[in-house]
């Protein structure tokens, strides 16, 4: 199959299903970047109402650079990926504060920005720029696969590369940021990575997984590694009505967002061996409560929260793990960004 007719199908297929959605009616680059790197590794479903509170609060790149982090990872919380925020915050002060307020105008210019990648810079380029480089993400890479019977694994580098030059050649240069839109939207929508509508597909008679039924094997992708376990105690202090908190550093997860002093160690550790870390607690009120967990990437999170009620006359432990927290008002814990498990373990205690 030519190139023409591949993005005339395609096209035609995408004018007549394509989803109204805010960044599909803007030319403007600051906002199709918003959109973009909220949407990785994150379903339209729940990106927009994120799209929508960043577009309302930073309605330029000026405007983001203008916040200071803590806001912005505020703004983030529970999109998870928290880098991919921190770089965003990073990309708009460049922009701002290097680049004169404007983005650049080409790929090759754009990928040197903070956070921002091939797929990006694409996404950036040809939406807001006219410029035909291909935009190639999961739903692009599972199309071409099964149409064109691409057998190459899309996590390695040699993959990647085999399905960009596809791609880079079947983009019309007249038209390419609807052709893009049109292969991503087709992937998500109509080439489902479960049950594709093939009886319906306007590609059925030369796609070559339909012909061969190997829908559920392409595209090729390597098996993740397990996930690691990891078992996280946090000890909440409350001082009258004042909450023992810490911002995480390091590089960690959740670099940048509000915690409780934490422990990690194994499995199923009981309320003797957890106050034994921290000291003699005398008459303190205390409690252990139940499991909250966290699906992550590549590690799955078990938290319990060992509830500690503390008497303003006794001073506040001086175990390590309590070095770097302070007290905070619930005013000032429900501003500051926290883990989405920290979130939900406040919001049962009703803050």
């Amino acid at each position: 199959m030519n190139a023409s007719v591949f993005s005339g199908k395609v096209v035609e297929w995408y004018l007549e299903h394509r989803r109204p959605l805010p960044w599909r009616k803007t030319r403007d680059p600051y906002k199709i970047w918003i959109s973009e790197i909220i949407l990785q590794q994150t379903r339209v479903a729940q990106g927009l109402p994120y799209y929508r509170l960043f577009i309302r609060k930073y309605p330029t790149v000026q405007s983001l650079a203008k916040a200071s982090e803590q806001d912005v990872l505020r703004l983030w919380q529970g999109l998870g990926y928290y880098s991919r925020a921190r770089n965003l915050h990073a990309c708009a002060k460049q922009v701002t504060y290097r680049l004169g307020g404007k983005f650049p105008g080409v790929f090759s210019e754009l990928k040197k920005l903070p956070g921002v990648g091939n797929y990006t810079a694409a996404a950036i380029a040809s939406l807001a720029f006219d410029e035909p480089v291909a935009v190639v993400d999961g739903n692009v890479y599972r199309v071409l696969a099964r149409i064109f019977g691409l057998m190459e694994d899309i996590t390695s580098p040699a993959g990647q590369v085999r399905f960009q030059e596809l791609a880079n050649r079947l983009i019309p240069k007249d038209n390419p940021a609807v052709f893009n839109q049109a292969v991503m939207e087709f992937g998500a929508l109509h080439c489902t990575p479960m049950n594709p509508n093939c009886v319906d597909c306007p590609f059925k008679l030369v796609c070559k997984a339909c012909r061969q039924d190997l829908q559920e094997f392409l595209p090729v992708k390597r098996k993740k590694k397990k996930a690691e376990r990891r078992n996280l105690y946090y000890f909440v202090i409350r001082r009258g009505n004042k909450w023992l908190m810490r911002k995480r550093s390091g590089d960690d997860i959740w670099k940048g967002l509000w915690d409780f002093p934490m422990y990690e160690g194994k499995a199923n550790l009981g309320l003797k061996e957890l106050s034994g870390l921290i000291g003699s607690l005398g008459r303190n009120k205390i409690s252990l409560s139940p499991v909250l967990r966290q699906l992550l990437t590549h590690q799955v999170i078990y938290a319990r929260f060992v509830e500690i009620d503390w008497p303003a006359r006794m001073k506040l432990p001086s175990h390590k793990l309590f070095s770097e927290a302070k007290l905070l008002t619930p005013r000032r814990i429900v501003k500051v960004p926290k883990p989405v498990l920290v979130s939900r373990f406040l919001e049962q205690c009703g803050l």
